[in-house]
């Protein structure tokens, strides 16, 4: 995209032949844009850039950050339309239409839109990322959002709202103009998830409103406030799709929905639960086409995957991941599943719930409510020839116990269990009333993680930081002397966070002689901890300070997201 305005700017000599072909060489994909990634990487002002085109062209150039374009012009364009010739209509009148662009190397192709909107059309142009942030504003999810609100709060009855008979009319399809809003909603707030990859969804009901927040990279978001006469509704939807009891609002209950996406499928976890002012519904999304399986491309780095790898390929013995919830430790023992799903040997789990399905591994969902609890599956498992087992979580004594046990008879036992790092999980056992000796016995290696969010690279910029604060969090003065700190400052890219995506980081305990001396002696957790690092352990601060001097996140995050060691 943009090849030809990228022949002209080197032409006028504004860029130069090696910057052009670097930026032909980056944009390989069709949707990539040169111009975009000839701004982003400073070698172009986008102030001068439309000032040059703007008298190149004889085409007007206009601010469009100060724009409040009105919802009816908006609507003579079509989001399809929109992002496709990426154009926002600016005003309408005396049959014309004027629209927002900013390559005018495309005028032609503004033709079409004569045909869609059977108006003249007329262009003007702005700078690329103010009309990227118009396209978010007036054509994403969030808008179409606030549309269908906007909508179901015209047509509604004030006095009545929907109850729920008209509710289950919306699946079935015979909708109403008081049913279309509530359709609309839920689809646009499960496409607005998946279009900011946010892995959580959360619609909370208040005594005058309810609201919408997500998940993104680790931190709920406010999305969208709705009005009180939509809650129930709205809740009804969701549980008709996830094919919950829609006439039961008194006890929780959990569901599921399935969406086709392309190629791929993602599922949405369903809980609803009921709440002082109405029931609150928390999906949680669980994408295959995003699910990276592969122990090498997860984060590690090489001595800590080298130690992870020794662990989780011994015959037998247990294998402990630990981290606060969301930090990744499902997608970790997954990856090692993965790695270790031979034809010769059995591998069986027992999860609650069971997130993805792994082709070739016997997979078990406890429920409580019959009794089919981790251990109770776990002493079946023990009678199904089992090689390599997964334990979801070790929450309670008994399960430890019984885990413990599969590992000392010849079982490899994979494992999560709940504290704040590796040397803390020693000691977290023992108070379960596991003695220290079966510990020591039978545990083969400990992780402990976090996901950091990255920074934005489309608005990160350098940040001056003390030497003096470097080298007081372990940094050497020789490399605080030569690292650049970075931060985000926000853009419409990363939803004005300046942060876009997670990276993981690791601590990797491995069991030597040196620390099993040590627990059975009833050392502490910062016993533990101090012979850990002495043996070569790196902690968590240390790898998160590493991802800051990789310019991957910023010293905010890494030192939000570990403790000090």
């Amino acid at each position: 995209m943009s090849r030809a305005l990228a022949d002209v700017l080197l032409n006028d000599k504004l860029i130069t032949q090696q910057q052009h072909q670097e930026a032909l060489s980056a944009a390989k994909s069709p949707q990539a844009s040169i111009i975009r990634y000839l701004i982003n990487k400073k070698y172009l002002a986008e102030s001068k850039l439309l000032q040059y085109l703007s008298q190149k062209y004889s085409i007007p150039a206009i601010n469009l950050a100060k724009y409040e374009i009105k919802p009816e012009v908006i609507r003579q364009i079509t989001p399809e339309l929109a992002r496709k010739y990426n154009v926002v209509p600016v005003q309408q009148g005396q049959g014309v239409l004027v629209c927002s662009i900013c390559d005018p190397t495309v005028l032609i192709q503004l033709e079409n839109l004569k045909f869609h909107t059977k108006q003249n059309i007329e262009a003007v142009l702005t700078t690329y990322s103010a009309l990227d942030t118009a396209l978010n504003k007036y054509y994403g999810s969030s808008s179409m959002m606030a549309e269908a609100v906007s909508v179901f709060q015209k047509t509604a009855d004030k006095s009545e709202g929907i109850d729920i008979a008209q509710a289950i009319q919306i699946d079935v399809g015979a909708t109403t103009d008081k049913d279309a809003p509530v359709i609309s909603l839920v689809n646009q707030i499960l496409v607005e998830a998946m279009r900011r990859s946010a892995s959580d969804i959360h619609i909370e009901s208040y005594e005058a409103r309810a609201r919408v927040r997500m998940r993104i990279d680790g931190v709920l978001q406010d999305i969208i406030t709705i009005p009180t006469e939509m809650k129930r509704p709205l809740i009804a939807r969701i549980k008709i799709m996830s094919k919950l009891d829609i006439s039961e609002s008194r006890l929780p209950q959990d569901g599921r929905i399935k969406i086709k996406v392309g190629s791929g499928e993602v599922d949405f976890r369903v809980s609803t639960m009921p709440c002082l002012f109405g029931e609150k519904a928390v999906l949680r999304l669980l994408s295959h086409g995003n699910l990276q399986l592969d122990l090498s491309r997860l984060g590690f780095e090489s001595k800590p995957l080298e130690l992870f790898r020794k662990g989780i390929s011994q015959s037998h013995g247990m294998v402990l991941v630990t981290g606060p919830t969301g930090s990744g430790k499902t997608t970790t023992l997954y990856s090692a599943l993965i790695e270790l799903n031979k034809v010769a040997d059995n591998v069986s789990t027992v999860e609650d719930p069971v997130e993805y399905n792994l082709d070739g591994i016997n997979q078990v969902q406890v429920n409580k409510e019959i009794g089919l609890t981790f251990a109770g599956v776990l002493r079946t498992l023990l009678r199904q020839d089992p090689d390599i087992i997964l334990v979801g979580e070790i929450r309670d004594y008994e399960t430890a116990e019984v885990a413990i046990q599969a590992a000392l008879t010849g079982h490899l036992v994979l494992s999560t269990i709940h504290t704040n790092d590796a040397p803390g999980t020693v000691v977290r056992m023992v108070n379960m009333g596991i003695e220290p000796f079966l510990v020591t016995a039978s545990v083969n290696t400990i992780v402990a993680q976090r996901l950091l969010r990255t920074i934005c690279l489309r608005c990160r910029e350098p940040m001056s930081v003390p030497i003096q604060k470097l080298t007081e969090l372990g940094i050497s003065e020789t490399v605080a002397t030569q690292i650049k700190i970075y931060s985000g400052k926000g853009c419409s890219q990363c939803n004005n966070t300046g942060y876009k995506g997670r990276v993981a980081i690791y601590e990797v305990l491995d069991f030597t002689s040196n620390l099993k001396e040590l627990v059975l002696s009833g050392a502490n957790a910062i016993e533990l901890r101090r012979a850990a690092v002495k043996d070569g352990m790196r902690t968590l601060r240390s790898a998160a300070l590493q991802k800051v001097a990789e310019g991957k996140t910023t010293l905010e995050e890494a030192l939000a997201m570990t403790s000090s060691d």
